[in-house]
């Protein structure tokens, strides 16, 4: 009796810590996204105080800073994920060059409609998340090692498939992604004095529709739980009866499936594909999520977070060139400054966490 008193108090002291750490870790998470948010605000405020005859008092300039990271957001969300759960994914560009190229050589040379391309770009992503996951998960390679082969290989079926830069000349799916989503009631007035109507691409709708799911993923089901509680101590997790391969596969795979979105998104936008395409989108994914509060070494992350991330690099480029510098520079050299901001700023939290 007595040890089993023992055994009760010292499961409930283990309870206790883990609720706390866990309360500790969303409050971090908090922190990290409110400074996001503000960032982002703060930003575009000065934007348009300082820049607003370069066009950013305008709504559609918001609109628009959407519409050319819709495919971002979506791929970073799937960057999210793999890094909550302490991995890392860096094939995600040279899957995304794969899924348009293949894409716009099915449409314009063997009658592929909007859904089997959609099918295809699919195929691909699940593809890449499911071989990796298992070469990670289960025969556990490291990440870095395993997406940089995917990256390549990714690229290299490009150059196989087409050398040149191609165009979609599909009708169909001309017509599709060249549709907008008027927003009633807001607009701008021209230099003539007409009002002009914002607009959104469809594929802005497919991103925030995404990050809503992701969002409610992590934080109200299992298997959400589980990316955290891998990330956070993987030893841990396995105590606690949580298969750990299994989870990491499962976020490789759905970080694939999110790829196969995003890289149609992508295509959907600019509608054309090369070798080139897409370079650096995987960087970019990875810097967003970390200025959005995704941890490194895994265990804390917010969608969210993610989400104003991608915003905050995208403003970032279009303040440094409605400045006027028009060097490819200046943007990769603020965004990198962000970066080791929020870089130091994870290792302080990590810091305190260990203390």
């Amino acid at each position: 009796m007595l040890f089993l008193k023992k055994a009760q108090g010292t499961e409930s002291i283990g309870v206790i810590q883990n609720k706390l750490k866990r309360e500790k870790a969303l409050t971090d998470t908090a922190f990290l996204l409110t400074i996001t948010i503000s960032l982002f605000i703060a930003l575009y405020i000065l934007s348009i105080i300082f820049l607003g005859d370069k066009g950013f008092s305008k709504i559609q300039m918001f609109f628009n800073l959407l519409n050319e990271n819709a495919a971002l957001i979506i791929i970073a969300c799937g960057l999210s994920i793999v890094m909550i759960t302490g991995s890392i994914d860096i094939s995600v560009g040279g899957s995304t060059a794969l899924i348009c190229t293949s894409c716009i050589v099915c449409l314009n040379n063997y009658g592929f409609d909007f859904v089997t391309t959609l099918v295809l770009a699919l195929a691909i992503g699940i593809t890449f998340g499911a071989v990796q996951g298992f070469l990670i998960a289960y025969l556990e390679m490291q990440p870095f090692i395993v997406t940089l082969a995917g990256m390549f290989l990714g690229r290299g079926l490009v150059a196989l498939i087409e050398v040149n830069q191609i165009q979609v000349i599909n009708p169909g799916f001309e017509k599709l992604s060249g549709a907008r989503i008027l927003i009633p009631l807001l607009g701008d007035i021209n230099k003539k004095g007409v009002f002009i109507q914002s607009k959104l691409e469809y594929g802005v709708i497919v991103a925030l529709i995404i990050v809503f799911l992701m969002f409610l993923l992590l934080k109200k089901t299992k298997l959400g739980r589980s990316f955290y509680a891998v990330g956070g101590n993987s030893q841990s997790a396995m105590m606690l009866g949580i298969n750990v391969k299994r989870t990491r596969f499962y976020a490789h795979l759905l970080c694939g499936l999110l790829a196969g979105i995003g890289g149609f998104i992508y295509l959907f936008h600019t509608r054309s594909g090369s070798v080139q395409q897409a370079t650096g989108l995987e960087m970019d994914a990875i810097a967003a999520s970390i200025i959005g509060g995704t941890l490194l070494t895994g265990g804390i992350g917010n969608i969210f977070g993610t989400l104003f991330g991608v915003l905050t690099s995208g403003i970032v480029l279009l303040i440094v060139t409605a400045i006027g510098s028009q060097d490819p520079w200046w943007p990769q050299i603020t965004r990198a400054a962000m970066l080791c901001f929020f870089i130091v700023l994870q290792s302080v939290i990590c810091s305190r966490k260990k203390k």
